[in-house]
């Protein structure tokens, strides 16, 4: 079964695209964003899915990738556009190409080439061609600029209605980029409602609107475009003013797609020194069957924004009840009152007792 998630970058409004094969276990990741590389892999991880490549639609002027990192931290491959001239790719991809999803997996990509945005666009259309990825060639009832890096409207113009335009009007397109809160459209949509190329339009209404357009640079633009000709690899230990996620030294803590750290029960049983714990059950269950933590401080998730005081901010906190749901949200609470070192326990007392890990109280 193919498995399929959008991701989102709300800072440049850059969409990741997850394609995964459950079968094989393999997975890629379409322009990965260098901030999001801890999601993205909490997500591959819960999902059981290994990383084998990430693939770069064009050389971003907008956000640093992070096909570097995640290559570091996975041994994935680097796969982007043999045109693009970005240096430390794996593979040089050109149009025609096929992108398996892995090695073991009968699931695949097509490539195609959809320069006019940038030289090095790509397209990646699935095997079915019931889905397609579209980099910033065809956004959603729009495109992408082409007034900078080698950008020319006609080159667009003939990109989009050759080779997405083209695809069966059932296919869901997933652009690279959308800035109202929209996910996907489809082929019979942009033929007919994208102003720029559907309807009755024709190669000279493009060219002109287009170059009308008077967008100013995007932002990053000098950030991005050198770190992305490196595939985002930095320069001595920074993308610009992008640094590598810092990782938590204080415990073996495991980032959750839910966006938060947790820990293990054996990873805290077996942490010296101890940190602080807060049990956020209500009273009566923190002296009830499950019993509770040697050490562990009561504090009803009602009270923790009230008692606040009773903790130290300057060190780790680990938050714990039942299963580890009201403890997730004591997480967040006490994240965004300046705790920095804060994490769940995985699964609750529930956990902890499976775990065989030491109670006081409860019920044997």
């Amino acid at each position: 079964m193919l498995l399929f998630r959008q991701l989102f970058d709300q800072v440049s409004s850059t969409y990741t695209y997850l394609l995964g094969d459950s079968a094989s276990g393999e997975a890629v990741l379409i322009d990965p964003v260098f901030e999001h590389v801890r999601r993205d892999l909490a997500l591959l991880r819960e999902l059981g899915l290994r990383l084998v490549a990430t693939l770069e639609t064009h050389v971003h002027a907008d956000h640093v990738t992070g096909a570097w990192l995640l290559r570091r931290r996975t041994g994935s491959r680097i796969l982007g556009a043999a045109t693009g001239g970005a240096d430390g790719l794996d593979q040089a991809l050109a149009h025609g190409d096929v992108v398996a999803i892995g090695p073991g997996s009968r699931r695949h990509l097509q490539v195609r080439a959809t320069p006019g945005h940038t030289d090095g666009c790509l397209s990646f259309v699935l095997d079915d061609e019931s889905m397609a990825f579209t980099g910033d060639a065809l956004l959603i009832r729009g495109c992408g600029r082409t007034d900078f890096q080698q950008g020319r409207p006609q080159t667009l113009y003939r990109s989009v209605h050759e080779q997405l335009l083209s695809l069966p009007a059932h296919a869901l397109l997933y652009p690279g980029h959308d800035y109202r809160g929209l996910t996907v459209t489809s082929v019979a949509e942009e033929r007919r409602f994208n102003p720029r190329f559907g309807g009755d339009s024709n190669l000279e209404d493009f060219v002109g609107y287009m170059n009308h357009l008077g967008l100013p640079h995007p932002r990053q633009m000098a950030v991005a475009v050198p770190a992305n000709l490196r595939c985002g690899q930095p320069e001595s230990g920074s993308a610009g003013d992008v640094t590598l996620p810092d990782e938590p030294t204080w415990a073996a803590l495991t980032w959750t797609f839910a966006g938060l750290w947790e820990i293990q029960p054996q990873a805290l049983e077996d942490l010296q020194p101890a940190p602080q714990l807060v049990d956020v059950r209500e009273p009566a269950e923190f002296s009830g069957p499950l019993g509770h933590l040697a050490g562990a401080r009561s504090i009803p998730l009602a009270e923790l924004p009230s008692r606040l005081a009773e903790l130290d901010a300057a060190q780790p906190v680990v938050t714990i009840c039942r299963s580890g749901t009201r403890s997730a949200q004591a997480v967040t609470l006490l994240t965004r009152a300046g705790f920095g070192q804060v994490a769940n326990l995985a699964g609750g007392m529930l956990r902890w007792r499976a775990a065989g890990c030491t109670v006081v109280g409860g019920v044997s």
